[in-house]
């Protein structure tokens, strides 16, 4: 079969061969801040002894809610493993980083404002040591 044969010589010519074969955008098309894709960031210091409850809250919980609404693209819950370069660390008490991907700010804030998302928030939320957690928000360009 010779099915490798256009990717091979995509990869020669020095094309990204997933942006020939998906019609990608291209540099001119890349978006501007603010008008595009969000990604929500949060660390947060779980308590170990309610780390498998807050787990199973954002797994049964959270993000089958999140994924109904308009605007949704991901949404994870990554427990931190080590700091590989750079610095400062995080404290030693946060152990889980939550990230949240909207399509705008505007779509994500429809749905921090509503019923669902205060009361499925609140279940991982209540398994956070410290209420007054970092949270970034970005822009993906």
């Amino acid at each position: 079969m010779k099915r490798r044969l256009p990717l091979k010589s995509t990869a020669i010519s020095g094309a990204n061969p997933l942006r020939a074969m998906t019609g990608a955008f291209t540099a001119s098309q890349e978006l501007a801040p603010g008008k595009g894709p969000i990604v929500l960031y949060c660390d947060l210091a779980v308590d170990p002894t309610r780390e498998q409850e807050m787990l199973h809250y954002f797994r049964k919980e959270f993000r089958p809610a999140a994924q109904k609404f308009n605007g949704y693209i991901d949404v994870k819950m990554l427990k931190f493993r080590k700091v590989v370069q750079g610095g400062p660390a995080p404290a030693s008490s946060i152990n889980y980083r939550f990230q949240l991907t909207y399509e705008s700010e505007e779509k994500r804030q429809e749905w921090i404002a509503s019923e669902v998302h205060q009361r499925v928030w609140s279940l991982v939320e209540d398994t956070v040591v410290n209420k007054s957690y970092l949270v970034l928000l970005t822009d993906s360009v």
